[in-house]
């Protein structure tokens, strides 16, 4: 009873339509998770993504979860996870694509989840990196160690929501740095983030990691845009 009161006065709403929520449902609505556009990149049609990267950056497999629309289901749950503070949308969506991964030889031999970092100041800002629980959770599910200390943004930029394809790829490039990458020597490292765009944001970070010894390179995204 005191919960039937508590959820009257204060309704849970679903991070992807902003509809009220029943009881048995969690984050999303039943009616939008049956509507959000799935990629399975994983499972089928794997070089969509990988062909982002192709001959700028080497990567050994890559995958997005959802498929990023403007002004669809998708958009929203991304800018209420970022600007709105709803955490639990990346933990969601970690724990659905981790599942995804575990089932995929593809993924069994990864070592370490890496997000990819904001810049302190932009991180103080939000108060969060939109991808960290996202990237635990998955890291979770493939028995994987999460390392959010090797991979550091050095320069700060404006958000890029608004700008061209061609400025995102100016503004993101040789914005990152490395320190103790000795950690990451020889390893299978899941580079996530939450949407990829042009690819330019990860293929910064792939540059600078590829100089470890003996690393290997995957991609996971919550979206990528089509």
């Amino acid at each position: 009873m005191l919960s039937d009161l508590a959820y009257l006065f204060y309704p849970i709403y679903c991070a992807a339509c902003d509809n009220p929520l029943y009881k048995n449902e969690r984050i999303l609505c039943t009616s939008c998770r049956h509507k959000l556009p799935l990629g399975n990149f994983h499972k089928v049609n794997a070089k969509k993504i990988e062909k982002v990267f192709y001959g700028r950056s080497k990567i050994e497999n890559a995958t997005s979860l959802l498929v990023f629309e403007k002004d669809g289901l998708v958009q929203n749950l991304i800018h209420n996870l970022k600007y709105r503070g709803r955490e639990e949308i990346g933990q969601e969506l970690g724990i659905w694509l981790g599942n995804e991964l575990s089932k995929s030889i593809d993924y069994q031999d990864i070592d370490s989840i890496i997000p990819v970092p904001l810049h302190p100041r932009r991180l103080r800002e939000r108060g969060f990196n939109q991808v960290e629980k996202f990237g635990k959770e998955i890291a979770k599910k493939l028995d994987a160690e999460y390392v959010d200390f090797v991979l550091k943004k050095n320069s700060y930029n404006q958000k890029q929501s608004k700008n061209s394809r061609l400025t995102r790829w100016k503004n993101t490039s040789e914005t990152f740095g490395i320190q103790n990458e000795s950690l990451l020597e020889n390893k299978h490292i899941l580079i996530v983030d939450d949407i990829v765009t042009t690819g330019a944001t990860i293929e910064a970070c792939v540059n600078v990691l590829k100089i470890i010894p003996g690393i290997k390179i995957s991609v996971a995204t919550m979206a990528i845009t089509v």
